[in-house]
């Protein structure tokens, strides 16, 4: 990013995700810093590799534009990556109210009364396709040869676990089995136990009536040998 000058240029190298066979597209934004109309012209090392839209403009005062830079289709990377095209974006004070139009190549010719800013960019390939992340090392006691073979780390977990679940298949039905059947006896124990002490206490209860029977009765019986004889002796005493 430029920090001096007319324009704020972004970003300070032209960043393309390099394909082969692939047209490549990058941004660049200019945002004019005065008050004043600034134009500005690009200009490149390689134009027959590259596009750019708009190669001049107006930046109007405290505003951002945009400039497409598109790259033509590569049959072949260069070597180790690395590309010596550059760019180079010139800025001058216009006249107020100026268009694309009065744009002229003599705006952005040096001279002792004129001040003509530059600015270089480099074009820099990145990736497409990001690297994939380096695989963990195998923990200690692991051996490569097993993790890479398909075969044979998978026999050996097939042999463990045959091992280990085979005899277990006929145990545990019987297991299941038992604990169902024990279940079974618990609950009938229960339901047991209930009813007999249901029957006891039913039986204390009818002992208990019997025995409060057997008191009232006696005592019912003495009053109605009393109130018989209170109705004789009533009757006996009206008939004299």
């Amino acid at each position: 990013m430029s920090g001096m000058g007319l324009l704020k240029i972004r970003p300070s190298d032209l960043r393309f995700p390099f394909e082969l066979k692939k047209q490549i597209t990058c941004c660049v934004q200019l945002t004019n810093k005065t008050d004043r109309y600034v134009a500005f012209k690009v200009k490149t090392t390689n134009p027959k590799k590259y596009c750019v839209r708009p190669k001049t403009g107006i930046v109007l005062p405290r505003t951002t534009c945009s400039v497409t830079v598109m790259m033509q289709a590569q049959n072949e990377a260069p070597p180790d990556n690395q590309c010596k095209d550059k760019f180079l974006i010139q800025s001058v004070v216009a006249a107020d109210g100026a268009t694309t139009k009065d744009i002229t190549p003599e705006m952005f010719n040096k001279a002792p009364d004129k001040v003509v800013d530059e600015f270089k960019l480099r074009v820099v390939y990145i990736p497409a396709n990001p690297p994939s992340p380096v695989p963990e090392e195998p923990e200690e006691g692991w051996s490569p040869r097993s993790l890479d073979n398909g075969t044979q780390t998978p026999s050996l977990f097939d042999n463990v676990s045959k091992s280990h679940e085979e005899p277990s298949k006929g145990k545990l039905p019987e297991a299941l089995t038992m604990i169902s059947k024990l279940a079974e006896e618990k609950g009938h124990a229960i339901q047991q136990n209930q009813k007999i002490r249901q029957e006891l206490f039913w039986l204390q209860e009818l002992l208990k009536k019997q025995r409060n029977l057997g008191r009232s009765g006696f005592s019912v019986v003495f009053v109605a040998i009393v109130a018989f004889l209170g109705v004789l002796f009533w009757y006996t005493i009206k008939k004299t």
